[in-house]
């Protein structure tokens, strides 16, 4: 290689760019694109002549894979997660992903578990019970 290490998402080897980048969670995009196609809707008879297959299809996949479908609950993932030191890549998949066991949750993220962060199990299963009342509540 360049010189440059390899991107490895497990290790938040994801670039600089990404690191700071701010992501949302599929929830929150859904809910951004439901108020533009809202937003279509009030100014057009008929929405779809005014919707992208790209938009149509983006809005489909976000709404069948997201977790949390209320407003207050998607704030709430939001910050429960983000009182825990996660980086915003992390966040998003764990808001995305929603595991339910500290194992699960260090499959998927394994960076979530590195050296120098307050994350042992029991701060993992906590923040996951916090995740889970919620959905539970929805």
């Amino acid at each position: 290689m360049s010189g440059e290490e390899e991107e490895n998402a497990a290790e938040l080897k994801i670039g600089d760019e990404f690191l700071k980048a701010k992501c949302l969670m599929n929830c929150e995009v859904s809910l951004i694109l439901e108020h533009k196609f809202e937003q279509l809707q009030q100014v057009s008879e008929d929405p779809m002549n005014q919707v992208s297959q790209v938009f149509e299809k983006s809005l489909q996949y976000v709404k069948r894979f997201s977790r949390y479908k209320n407003p207050d609950a998607v704030r709430q993932v939001r910050e429960i997660l983000s009182r825990h030191q996660l980086t915003e890549f992390e966040l998003c998949v764990l808001g995305n992903l929603c595991p339910e066991t500290v194992e699960e949750a260090v499959a998927m993220i394994p960076s979530v578990k590195t050296k120098g962060r307050a994350h042992n199990d029991a701060a993992i299963q906590k923040m996951l019970d916090d995740l889970s009342l919620v959905k539970r509540f929805e």
